[in-house]
């Protein structure tokens, strides 16, 4: 039986090989098979439905990571339910923004999250069901536990059919206006991201580390695939850099993804105090990283390396750099800077953003991808979606770039966001809080380069008259509304912000100065 949807990735391995253990949680070792991970999601299913939930209804779930987080996808997967996995990381403000936006009715929130519960229920205007994880004793009013939701409830799946152009998860991801947009994924978009990922050589004797957030799609989708191929998952509650050496060591772990900041900070681990010969492949992307830390890393672990590029939008795969492409110092030492080559499936295109033409190869324009893994459109967003889908299969990734080759080459952005860690940011969100501060007349963001980060947000402001630069006033300003990763790391001043005749802040011109000595922008 072939995997089409996100339910087939249970249905078939619960039979095909039940006593498979499929996700254990790192912390603590509890250990779930594929069989019953298949009966917990057929308890969720039932009481989803019990309590209203139809197809195509959405389910909030707020948690770090968790066993329980495929208990509720998969659930919801049985009952052909959205589920929109909530961003922790978030200020309350943002959080009750996207669970509103969702239509959600049913949340599921961990009570280490209490606090933000409470700052934003009563701002909560469609959840009629709160199901809390993590400790009873924390639990008031109406809300209900986790057990207690399902207690009473049939293991057996409800055998609800979905199809490919179902949707079956909603990732949020930073607005250009500001507002987040929900990134609508399909069946059809991870079987496309199983068949594009068919480098990553993962089968069911691999053992995957889920160490990236699962409200990412390096996350999700990095764990998908790996259970699609029947793979075991070591999932990672948060990412502790401190044990993943202990965890590839304890647990044979064989795959891993991580974003490069990770990747920078292990190597100031002692590496050789832990076994770490079960390892055969390092994924890494979501944002560049230093040749440096690359070769480090490549020495530490002593296993392939596979750099990937992708979005949310393209359920994170388009291209890969395998690892025979990375050679530092080698004949292919130049590849070390490229995005890598489309993966399976995947076509590219470079666009010239005045005329719509495509470009020829080396010169410079935006990223067009045409995947069977893009998404099908921003949530209740149809003035966004026809921007990003110009249509003919195709998704304007906002990224611009040029082809050598096969060869992807990331230059620089067409649109102003900011990838800090890995996480995407958008200055029209810290621009709109920043302008709510009195000592604030104007104000332009701009990603400027880290170390540590690849990049982060800096802020330029025009001084309100009779005001002075508070810089921590600012920034903490910014972190009541707003998650801590998206505020500015710096504040200056600026006599007057750059402008074109319509009025809009000419990014680039604020930007050159800071990226002044890099080979590319971003």
């Amino acid at each position: 039986m072939t995997i089409d949807t996100i339910a087939d990735i249970i249905r078939v391995h619960a039979v095909g090989q039940p006593d498979q253990p499929m996700v254990t949680l790192s912390t603590d070792g509890a250990t779930k098979t594929y069989a019953e991970v298949y009966a917990r999601a057929g308890q969720v299913a039932n009481a989803l439905q019990a309590h209203g939930l139809n197809p195509g209804d959405r389910i909030a779930f707020l948690d770090k990571n968790s066993v329980e987080y495929f208990e509720v996808l998969f659930g919801g997967s049985l009952i052909n339910a959205v589920n929109v996995a909530i961003n922790w990381r978030l200020a309350a403000p943002e959080m009750a923004y996207i669970i509103n936006d969702s239509d959600a009715t049913v949340l599921i929130i961990h009570t280490d999250f209490a606090d933000q519960l409470a700052a934003m229920r009563s701002d909560l205007t469609n959840i009629t069901t709160v199901v809390i994880l993590g400790d009873e004793s924390m639990i008031t009013g109406d809300d209900i536990s986790y057990e207690a939701f399902l207690s009473g409830h049939s293991t057996e799946d409800p055998g609800v059919v979905s199809e490919g152009d179902d949707v079956s998860l909603q990732l949020y991801t930073s607005g250009t206006t500001g507002r987040p947009k929900g990134a609508q994924l399909t069946n059809a978009s991870f079987a496309g991201l199983v068949k594009a990922a068919d480098s990553w050589d993962m089968d069911d004797t691999s053992v995957s580390l889920v160490a990236m957030p699962l409200f990412h799609i390096g996350g999700s989708g990095w764990a998908l695939y790996g259970m699609a191929n029947g793979a075991s998952s070591i999932v990672m509650r948060d990412v502790d850099p401190m044990v993943i050496f202990t965890c590839i060591e304890q647990y044979s772990i064989s795959h891993m993804f991580l974003v490069p900041a990770a990747l920078q900070f292990l190597l100031l681990l002692p590496a050789e105090e832990s076994d770490l010969s079960s390892m055969k492949l390092v994924v890494y992307g979501a944002s560049p990283i230093t040749e440096e830390v690359l070769v480090g890393s490549m020495a530490q672990f002593g296993c392939g390396f596979m750099q990937v590029y992708g979005l949310t939008e393209t359920t994170g795969l388009v291209t890969h750099l395998p690892p025979e492409d990375h050679d530092p110092g080698g004949s292919k030492s130049d590849l070390l800077r490229s995005a890598g080559k489309p993966v399976t499936g995947v076509r590219l295109k470079i666009v010239d953003e005045d005329s719509g033409e495509a470009l020829p190869e080396g010169e410079v324009g935006e990223v067009w991808i045409h995947s069977p893994a893009n998404m099908v459109g921003y949530w209740k967003l149809p003035e966004a979606t026809a921007e990003a889908l110009p249509g003919e299969g195709w998704f304007r990734s906002g990224d611009a770039g040029y082809m050598k080759g096969e060869y992807l080459f990331i230059h620089d952005r067409v649109k102003d966001m900011i990838v800090s860690g890995g996480e995407n940011v958008y200055p029209a969100e810290i621009e709109n809080v920043m302008m709510s501060h009195p000592s604030v007349a104007d104000v332009g963001v701009i990603g400027v380069p880290s170390e540590k980060w690849g990049e982060t947000a800096k802020a330029l402001i025009v001084l309100a008259e009779g005001h002075e630069l508070d810089e921590p006033a600012l920034i903490a300003h910014c972190k009541e509304q707003l998650a801590s990763f998206k505020c500015p790391s710096s504040v200056e001043t600026i006599e007057v912000l750059p402008r074109n005749p319509s009025g809009k802040i000419l990014k680039r011109e604020l930007r050159a100065p800071y990226w002044a000595d890099s080979d590319r922008n971003v």
